[in-house]
């Protein structure tokens, strides 16, 4: 393995990140770089994807935000995004779309564009280059997890954490800190409510993913268009997908892992690209706490996503479908009537995380409150790839292990040539 570590140590990179985990960097700014407190955020999406959609769409309907500029590789999702956003705005009395960037070098076009912030939703391989462009162009960010695929991207990103601080906001897709019954349920873990934190158990039981190919594409654009299905693209499903429960992990322990062992296979998805299609992972966390996780991307339908902590008081369990709970000597439901006990509450445990996230980032550009995650959207995407890599390796890797690799991937398509 390569001994180059990339522009931030494996040492300054562990003393820097514990400072932001589990938690949310908040710092008063030195020069003004956020919108007017009055005045409404604009928004560029970088990524006309479902996934930028979605969080896009989020912003629209839980903030005064607004989407004025749009850029991606391929014109049909440029028009598909415009439409939308242009529907959607126009029913709450909001401007349209203004500009948009097609290709190669639209994330250098909408970086410069008359926007407040750039919703980073491209494939995960261009994260790093895009945060880069951003952060060069004095625009907030909201950069989509992973941040990267790679060891040296990750390493990219925390640097530029450094660029980031107290000059913008730059927020990590990481909704589920953000929910109010998540919160509350890692408050009552961290105030002691099982115990000492023993082990963990955690699962993502997903369904398969669609095929975005169509008749007369060229290989190049049907392999970038199902990016998700690409390890070089994509970082596979354990860090494309998975990390949000590895982030849980890293939340509640207030750490990341410091070796895993694990295994992966393709045995039903073998259609299409080379990730695998379900994983089962070991991380030895500090004071010898071991977190399970196991993952499927095949099912014919939609699974099952839940987390457990476990200690010699009790266990908590969170799911995004069902409600969450501590079983043992103190004991607590989230949503619970404590005037009728006897009530079973109904909640939905994602409902509020992503609005409250959205909300938090457009209050931090109009109050000049700027948040900083990228550390911690690095770190937990590290996390991500320590078990991926000792699945691909069939063997024990070490957190320093990892660091030092310098691991970067590169891509076989040639995007100028795409778009």
């Amino acid at each position: 393995m390569a001994k180059s570590v990339g522009p931030l140590g494996r040492r300054e990179f562990v003393k820097s990140s514990v400072a932001v985990t589990g938690t949310l960097l908040i710092t008063k700014p030195e020069t003004a770089f956020s919108a007017r407190a009055n005045s409404t955020v604009n928004i560029g999406l970088l990524g006309c994807g479902g996934r930028g959609n979605s969080v896009a769409g989020d912003f629209v309907n839980h903030t005064d935000a607004q989407v004025t500029a749009l850029a991606d590789l391929f014109p049909d999702r440029l028009e598909a995004t415009e439409r939308r956003f242009n529907e959607l705005q126009k029913k709450k009395g909001r401007s349209k779309v203004s500009k948009t960037f097609q290709g190669p070098s639209a994330y250098l076009d909408i970086v410069e564009s008359d926007v407040d912030f750039v919703l980073v939703a491209s494939p995960p391989c261009f994260h790093p280059l895009h945060l880069r462009a951003v952060l060069d162009a004095g625009k907030h960010v909201y950069l989509e997890k992973p941040v990267a695929t790679d060891v040296r991207g990750c390493m990219e990103v925390a640097s530029l954490a450094l660029k980031a601080e107290g000059k913008v906001s730059a927020d990590v897709g990481f909704q589920i800190r953000y929910g109010s019954h998540f919160a509350e349920l890692t408050r009552r873990l961290w105030d002691g409510a099982i115990g000492d934190i023993t082990c963990v158990h955690g699962s993502y039981f997903a369904g398969d993913l669609p095929r975005q190919s169509a008749p007369g594409m060229s290989p190049a654009e049907a392999k970038m268009r199902n990016w998700v299905f690409y390890r070089a693209l994509g970082g596979d499903i354990m860090v494309e997908q998975n990390i949000h429960i590895v982030d849980a992990y890293n939340w509640v322990l207030k750490a990341h892992p410091l070796r895993a062992t694990a295994t992966a296979a393709r045995k039903v998805r073998t259609d299409i690209g080379d990730v695998s299609d379900h994983w089962i992972v070991t991380y030895f966390y500090p004071n010898d706490v071991r977190a399970s996780f196991m993952s499927t991307q095949f099912l014919p339908t939609w699974g099952s996503v839940a987390w457990r902590f476990f200690g010699p008081d009790g266990f908590s369990v969170a799911s995004y479908s069902e409600n969450l709970n501590i079983q043992g000597k103190n004991p607590w439901v989230a949503g619970a009537d404590t005037t009728d006990p006897g009530k079973k509450p109904e909640i939905d445990p994602l409902g509020d995380a992503t609005p409250l996230k959205a909300q938090a980032f457009v209050k931090s550009i109009k109050d000049g409150e700027f948040h900083n995650q990228l550390k911690q959207g690095a770190e937990s995407t590290l996390s991500a790839i320590l078990g991926r890599q000792a699945a691909y390796e069939g063997r024990e890797i070490t957190w320093g292990e990892l660091l030092a690799s310098d691991q970067h991937w590169e891509t076989d398509i040639d995007i100028t040539k795409l778009g």
